[in-house]
């Protein structure tokens, strides 16, 4: 029996069950997951959700907000004087070390009041939303599973093959996340354990002819399905190397990215591993009584960015930097008052980050404004719909064609330029191919901006990666089309910065990084 008539004779409801033994899903896999750039065909994506609804007003704080936070939200409220710094106006909470200093090394970047029009303050059904990219409560299909689908319209039927051995995604832990759901299955593989990753029972059933016999023989077939899957990630883990010393063995999420930085520096070809943290629903006790800085979410914040720490120091290492970058998200943020529990309810847009060495470090978006008058139901205001940071990853970093991203996404996109750090190395020739770009890069003396403009006013500036302006380039009236703009920049001191261009057609942030 074929698999895509077995599975049209389900129903609905089970479209979006996966099927998993002992902690493993059987999904499908891909040699080549993103058709449209060479560029963009051995990158990867890591997205990890902080379950819960994190406070991000506790994690990314507002430092001109500071006095009306003291308001809202006196008992739970960091003391100014040990939040750590990332710009004169945005902090960091304190537990949160390994992050400030990815910060301070141009791999983080930080997006402002991410959300959605008329937040939905369910766990449920917020988060999804934030899996299927879309507010259309009928949409069943994941974001990332809908773009898979775009690509590979026949899956599951005939997966795995010699062409494509590998998974899609994986979802680490037991279950698949449905940010990768398609229409006719999951696109991901549930791994807890890579380096044992084939262990169902091999079967072979002969169909007898009836529809019993088929559907006993199409099961028996995904059985041996996931022990292929499972072997390519088995073989891959074995190969596979982590050199840094960060990693903490209690902590999970280190357990999880030590083994991706395995099953990548081992060969595999999967594109998106998927990660999970609970515990961030944090109604009471989000901090001690007796000392702010701890608690249940500073325990959350430091596991996180220990993490990610120990992660991005184990790429450096490998030489994989620029071949990962990865996402954090939460279903919603919280309220700006805190309650009477220590705590704080469930809120709004929040904060997320993006992280590698890739990424277009710095701050994106304003701060959110805090009112000094309490009012109990209030959160942070959106001003960065999640859609568009999703849209956004897929066009820098996966090269996908800007038609076929809104294909994907009900509303009009506006696109963020977050991921376009990693034109490092290319020619001259390769970089007039981009439409924005800084090059050569890394420079050793001065450099050249190429832009693409409308009718418009176009102001260009260098800023450190603290924030800070170091030199103005100049600003002119320019018409539509591109244009090379030289950018001196030899008597600058070894390090990375970003030029910052202004201009009203879209605001750009490129990295550069300076040579001695």
């Amino acid at each position: 029996m074929k698999r895509r008539s077995f599975i049209k004779n389900l129903s609905l409801a089970s479209l979006s069950l996966p099927f998993i033994s002992n902690g493993f899903g059987m999904q499908a896999i891909t040699k080549k997951l993103f058709g449209s750039s060479k560029n963009a065909e051995d990158r990867v994506l890591i997205i990890i959700r902080l379950n819960g609804g994190n406070d991000g007003l506790n994690m990314i704080i507002p430092l001109d907000q500071y006095d009306n936070l003291m308001i809202q939200r006196p008992n739970i409220i960091l003391p100014q004087n040990q939040i750590l710094s990332l710009t004169n106006s945005v902090g960091i909470h304190p537990i949160m070390t390994g992050m400030q200093t990815m910060f301070e090394q141009g791999k983080l970047t930080v997006v402002q009041n991410v959300g959605y029009p008329e937040q939905n303050r369910s766990h449920f059904r917020s988060s999804d939303i934030w899996a299927s990219g879309s507010l259309d409560i009928n949409q069943t299909s994941g974001w990332m599973g809908r773009y898979f689908e775009s690509e590979h319209a026949n899956f599951p039927e005939d997966y795995p093959n010699i062409d494509f051995p590998d998974p899609f995604a994986i979802s680490m832990g037991s279950e698949l996340s449905t940010t990768c759901q398609g229409l006719m299955g999951n696109f991901s593989h549930a791994v807890s354990d890579p380096f044992n990753a084939a262990n169902l029972l091999e079967t072979s059933v002969a169909n007898d002819g009836t529809y019993y016999g088929s559907q006993i023989e199409y099961i028996a077939t995904m059985l041996n399905q996931t022990n292929e899957y499972g072997n390519q990630i088995s073989v891959a883990s074995n190969s596979g190397n982590s050199l840094s010393t960060l990693y903490d063995p209690t902590n999970s999420i280190a357990v999880q990215l030590k083994y991706i930085s395995q099953m990548i520096s081992g060969g595999l070809k999967t594109k998106v591993y998927i990660l999970n943290i609970n515990g961030f629903d944090t109604h009471d006790s989000q901090v001690l009584q007796t000392n702010t800085t701890q608690g249940e979410h500073a325990d959350l914040l430091k596991k996180l960015s220990d993490a990610i720490a120990a992660f991005q120091n184990d790429l450096q290492l490998l030489g994989l930097e620029e071949r990962v970058a990865g996402m954090t998200f939460s279903e919603f943020g919280r309220q700006v008052a805190s309650n009477g529990s220590f705590g704080t309810d469930h809120g709004d847009a929040a904060p997320l980050f993006l992280f590698g060495k890739c990424v277009n470090s710095g701050i994106i978006g304003p701060n959110p404004q805090i009112s000094n008058q309490i009012d109990g139901q209030s959160g942070v205001e959106m001003e960065i719909d999640f859609r568009d940071v999703y849209a956004s990853i897929l066009k820098d970093w996966f090269e996908v064609p800007v038609s076929s991203i809104q294909n994907l996404f009900e509303h009009n996109i506006t696109f963020i330029n977050v991921l376009s750090g990693c034109t490092l190395g290319l020619s001259e020739d390769e970089s007039l191919d981009l439409k924005n770009i800084v090059f050569p890069n890394p420079t050793p003396s001065n450099c050249t901006l190429k832009i693409t403009t409308l009718n418009e006013r176009v102001s260009v500036y260098i800023y450190s990666i603290n924030g800070q302006m170091i030199k103005e380039i100049g600003s002119k009236d320019l018409s539509e089309g591109t244009h090379l703009i030289p950018c001196e920049t030899g008597e600058l001191p070894a390090g990375n910065y970003l030029i910052q261009v202004i201009k009203n057609s879209g605001a750009l942030s490129l990295k550069l990084q300076k040579n001695k």
